[in-house]
């Protein structure tokens, strides 16, 4: 191990680390949005958009995200759309990610007891009160864990940016051991970085849990 070669790698992994941060949180919150409001769709069971949803979750589940990439990044010019590399990356992490928060979120709606809804309304609430001040927040703290899960796996799906040129962590130690064939140090960088995105982000998550759970149970 090389430790003048890893203080000189640094800052090519810091530079590929917040691009890898920015596109990952901006996909993170696309896919927050998307997943709502497939999850609505479906769980109110709205005309056509309901098919819809169903339909888009069902593709985007069950195709890798490398596909996907190759589809907006390399498919879509030949039809005439271009899309700036770190666009795609976000628009495609945020679509196979909806099709996963949707699926959380959509878990949770349906976990609610019918019971609670009709407390609810027999203590004089409308069906939008009950929705908001009930139905949801109860189904939100039901899907932390999930939603926390799902973060988790779509930061760790960022190492596939650099199939489409993204200088992400990734692309950085693949070019580094490349040029150089210092393997160790770049594998050894790439590690520590991901580990320095992903562990707060779960521990944050598991004390969230933590929280939602003794709020929600009382235990």
């Amino acid at each position: 191990m090389n430790f003048d070669v890893i203080t000189s790698y640094i800052p090519l992994y810091t530079e590929a680390f917040f691009l890898t941060i920015r596109i990952g949180w901006t996909g993170i919150g696309l896919a927050l949005f998307i997943g709502v409001f497939v999850a609505f769709a479906q769980h109110f069971r709205v005309p056509v958009l309901a098919r819809i949803a169903g339909i888009y979750v069902e593709l985007f589940r069950n195709t890798p995200l490398l596909c996907q990439l190759f589809f907006l990044y390399f498919g879509l010019p030949k039809i005439g759309i271009t899309i700036p590399a770190e666009t795609c990356g976000t628009l495609g992490l945020g679509l196979l990610g909806g099709s996963y928060m949707a699926e959380v979120f959509r878990s949770g709606l349906g976990s609610i007891p019918v019971t609670q809804e009709e407390g609810a309304l027999a203590l004089g609430l409308t069906r939008r009160q009950m929705f908001t001040y009930v139905v949801f927040p109860e189904a939100l703290s039901l899907s932390v864990p999930g939603i926390v899960g799902n973060m988790i796996f779509l930061l760790k799906e960022t190492s596939v940016f650099s199939a489409i040129s993204l200088m992400d962590l990734m692309f950085t130690a693949k070019d580094l051991i490349g040029l150089y064939y210092n393997t160790t140090e770049a594998l050894f960088l790439l590690v520590i970085f991901y580990i320095i995105m992903l562990l707060p982000v779960s521990v944050l998550g598991s004390i969230l849990e933590n929280k939602v759970k003794i709020r929600t149970y009382g235990a």
